[in-house]
């Protein structure tokens, strides 16, 4: 049974597939805005213009700058931060984790500065980052690699440590080494965990980009 849509409550949408609703709830935001920035109200907007712009307003300055090319440059910079957060961070908390779950006694002593410095706000970061590296690209990749290395390091972490240990013990009765258990046996058992981990972190990469270029950018 389908959870029920706010179309489907007013009977607008017998027969509509879910591509359909999300078309039209889009068109009905844009109206609502376009109405609330262009249309007075008893002489008041709702969106006053001096805080919102319009639809077509904001339209217009995108087409003028995919036309004109100056935004393409803007666009390869926040690719390659979100690039380069995206590699460090995977692979950083990829080794990290891997290497804590074959150690729990390392794991269990870094177990609360890590769980502390996952739950820190990353926009607090960002200044840091930013007096660290400058306004260049490496303080947006340094918050960007902050978001994507805990959810890689503690998907990885998980997935080692839920190796079935009846696979390890009959590895090992094989004759199977350290190397071997890990691209046998490890690393397999982990692939859905890192995965899932790597299919969410292009996300987070995009946004600490973005956001570390509003809070200060030198191109």
């Amino acid at each position: 049974m389908q959870p029920m849509t706010l179309f489907d409550t007013f009977g607008i949408v017998s027969g509509m597939t879910d591509g359909h609703v999300a078309t039209a709830y889009a068109f009905a935001l844009i109206a609502i805005w376009h109405v609330g920035s262009s249309v007075p109200i008893f002489g008041v907007y709702i969106m006053p213009k001096f805080f919102f712009s319009t639809p077509s307003d904001v339209l217009a300055r995108v087409w003028k700058m995919f036309a004109t090319g100056v935004v393409w440059r803007h666009l390869w910079i926040t690719l390659v931060e979100t690039a380069l957060a995206f590699v460090i961070g995977s692979l950083a908390g990829a080794a990290i984790g891997f290497w804590f779950a074959r150690k729990p006694n390392l794991a269990a002593i870094f177990d609360p500065f890590l769980k502390a410095a996952n739950s820190l706000p990353r926009v607090v970061l960002a200044p840091i980052f930013m007096l660290w590296f400058g306004l260049g690209v490496w303080s947006k990749v340094a918050l960007g690699v902050t978001l994507v290395f805990f959810i890689v390091f503690f998907n990885v972490y998980q997935g080692v440590r839920e190796t079935p240990p009846v696979v390890v013990a009959n590895a090992r009765m094989l004759g199977m080494n350290d190397r071997q258990l890990m691209r046998h046996v490890y690393w397999p058992s982990a692939l859905t965990w890192v995965f899932s981990s790597l299919h969410a972190s292009v996300g987070f990469a995009l946004v600490g980009a973005v956001v570390g270029e509003y809070l200060g950018a030198a191109a």
